[in-house]
């Protein structure tokens, strides 16, 4: 790749994320050795998450500006991201989460090294105040039979490379899950970077979509039946799995 062509696209949706967004594209921005851009896609936002983004873009001109004129939620601001995107690797972060130093070039290196297409990590689960909730430790290696059984893949961690083809983010819960579910499919396996040490922090929100539990439940069988197509039998099955997996991130 020439020096212009950014090795990863780092896709960043935002909506009404004035609070955040500043840190959030900071801890992007400050990763090393790593040619990178930064689509921050500006879902319709009501506050100053626009004026934000742009002053930050007339400082750095690896941010590149997406204005959306209306909210068309995460699942199509993701897409417009990646339909933007000009890098061989696209890396995902929302506008309240953030990345630790090291992280973005340690998984470009992993990836070139080890040959895989997807790459995930540990992150941190963290409250308002950044207190930890817990941390999150994923298998060292993932194929579709275990993804079936819970989505291990947090999505602010995850790379894949563009070779496999870009996957649309589906309007439906769950949209991550169903997302990396998709990419694992098609590449064969998913590899952790070799570390159990967190690389990111995940904030979970009081009320927010991912507290809703038994909305989240219901997500999680709809893509067994309706995405996966399994049978009631194994869709059961892979939902005990799931519930819990899910029990064992938190704790």
């Amino acid at each position: 790749m020439s020096s212009e062509t950014p090795v990863v696209s780092v896709v960043m949706p935002a909506y009404n994320a004035a609070p955040t967004i500043e840190a959030s594209m900071h801890s992007v921005l400050m990763q090393e050795g790593v040619d990178l851009e930064l689509l921050v896609i500006d879902d319709g936002s009501s506050d100053q998450t626009r004026e934000i983004v742009h002053a930050a873009a007339r400082q750095d001109t690896r941010i590149v500006p997406i204005m959306q004129s209306v909210n068309g939620g995460v699942a199509t601001a993701r897409n417009t991201g990646i339909e933007a995107a000009r890098g061989r690797l696209i890396a995902f972060l929302d506008s309240d989460d953030s990345w630790h130093p090291g992280k973005l070039g340690s998984q470009v290196q992993f990836m070139q090294s080890s040959g895989c297409a997807i790459c995930y990590a540990p992150y941190r689960r963290v409250d308002q105040t950044g207190r930890l909730l817990s941390a999150v430790v994923p298998p060292p290696k993932l194929d579709y039979a275990a993804m079936l059984r819970s989505n291990r893949i947090g999505n602010l961690t995850a790379i894949y490379d563009r070779s496999l083809g870009d996957v649309k983010f589906q309007r439906i819960g769950h949209e991550d899950y169903a997302f990396w579910l998709d990419m694992v499919r098609r590449a064969g396996t998913a590899h952790r970077l070799p570390t159990t040490k967190p690389v990111a922090d995940y904030l979970v929100r009081g009320g927010s979509l991912s507290s809703d539990k038994w909305r989240a439940a219901r997500w999680q069988w709809n893509i067994y039946r309706d995405v996966a197509g399994l049978d009631l039998l194994r869709a059961s099955w892979y939902f005990a799995n799931y519930a819990a997996i899910g029990i064992g991130k938190r704790y």
